[in-house]
């Protein structure tokens, strides 16, 4: 027992070596590649960095001619690094274990790579160091781009709504003519009329000003039983891929996203724009607004009357 309680606390190269698979394989290791990095779920994570610790081993198919001192024919360590750094780049995560199976999934891209075991350890969140250790494998990686590839990517139409769009007579008759629509459809709106709180601190305008918007969006939801709040990628995924009208609650993904839009909540065609960017939309509409956003998703710029079926 003694021997087992070591071994769950032990380098992942030991690890590795302890759960032998059949066949052989030769291993790599990075020991503690050390990243200060924003990473975590709650509240005195955001807005600064931790240091992060990965250690990884990956097992890989041996060659079976001569390697000839080439680097080009092995799998380098910068394969593994890189796979690191372009997780940490790609979105701010709160989980550790996302980002640890994000890692692995990369890795085990490489021709070679049979297995990944990584560990990542938070170094700043306490007295010791607070991690996770997921193992992964070619087989669990195939299985899962399978699944993946068995659904078929969608292209939504992203449609931003001013307030005098909401409140429009006509907007449940509008939404029937939206369901008879080939592409899924997603509603953002902007800023709420009237006032609301002000603050000096920027970072917690911005919160003030995406719960605002978000206000606004289940105002536009109590409306109409169709229009659905969502506030993550996962949610707007599933509803899109079941022909659901979706209302963008913004915060979530702006928040969490490593590239965040530029524009504050005083653009809201802007961050419309940037949603149908992230999502690859097939066309934004611009219903009552004259503002046209900087993007390279076709614009719509529809007026009210025009919206009306």
């Amino acid at each position: 027992m003694t021997n087992e309680i070591r071994l769950a606390f032990a380098h992942p190269s030991e690890r590795a070596a302890a759960s032998v698979l059949d066949t052989t394989f030769d291993r790599i290791s990075l020991r503690d590649y050390t990243v200060s990095v924003e990473i975590g779920a709650f509240q005195l994570e955001r807005g600064i960095t931790q240091r992060v610790c990965f250690n990884v081993v990956v097992e890989v198919r041996p060659l079976t001619d001569e390697i000839d001192d080439d680097v080009d024919r092995i799998l380098s360590y910068d394969r593994v690094t890189e796979a690191i750094d372009y997780e940490l780049e790609a979105e701010r995560l709160n989980l550790l274990e996302t980002l640890a199976e994000r890692i692995a999934d990369r890795i085990l891209l490489e021709p070679q790579a049979m297995r990944v075991f990584v560990r990542i350890e938070k170094l700043d969140r306490g007295p010791g160091a607070l991690g996770v250790e997921i193992v992964r494998s070619r087989d669990q990686r195939n299985k899962a781009q399978q699944m993946a590839q068995d659904v078929p990517h969608v292209h939504p139409r992203v449609i931003y709504l001013t307030n005098t769009a909401i409140t429009d007579g006509d907007l449940c008759q509008w939404l029937d003519h939206l369901e008879t629509q080939s592409a899924p459809t997603i509603l953002c709106v902007g800023l709420p009329d009237g006032p609301r709180p002000v603050v000096e601190n920027a970072a917690a305008q911005r919160r003030v000003d995406l719960l605002a918007i978000e206000q606004n969006a289940w105002r536009l939801a109590a409306l109409d039983k169709r229009c659905v709040v969502v506030a993550t990628r996962t949610e707007l995924d599933w509803a899109m891929k079941h022909d659901q009208i979706s209302v963008w609650a913004p915060s979530k993904m702006i928040l969490d996203a490593t590239h965040p839009p530029a524009a504050g909540c005083d653009a809201p065609e802007a961050l419309a724009a940037w949603l149908a960017g992230e999502l690859q939309g097939r066309e934004l509409v611009l219903v009552g607004s004259d503002c046209r956003p900087d993007t390279d998703i076709p614009v719509s710029l529809v007026a009210m009357t025009a919206a009306r079926v």
